[in-house]
């Protein structure tokens, strides 16, 4: 007796490459949800350390302002005045930056 050959709508091959299409699809759909999550978690904590950078610049201005609110001339001559020194403008050193 002779076996009958099963007519196959697909042959091996293509079998292959369809499975191997379909395996790359969800592959890819898989990774784009992946990086997806991890670009937004890295957005986010851009956000963070941007809104940390600007929170400690206003305080920094805030105590450059106090510095140079204390560093006047008219607090300097009432310390001057109360610990009972005398003001000399040949000693001052100005420092610029």
């Amino acid at each position: 007796m002779l076996k009958k050959k099963k007519n196959s709508r697909f042959t091996r091959k293509e079998k292959l490459i369809y499975t191997l299409g379909a395996f790359s699809f969800v592959a890819l759909f898989a990774s784009e949800i992946f990086f997806g999550t991890q670009i937004s978690n890295m957005k986010m904590n851009i956000e963070k350390i941007n809104y940390q950078i600007e929170s400690q610049e206003k305080k920094n201005e805030s105590l450059t302002m106090q510095v140079n609110e204390l560093t006047s001339y008219e607090n300097v001559s009432t310390v001057i005045k109360e610990l009972g020194l005398a003001y000399n403008n040949e000693n001052i050193v100005v420092i610029n930056k």
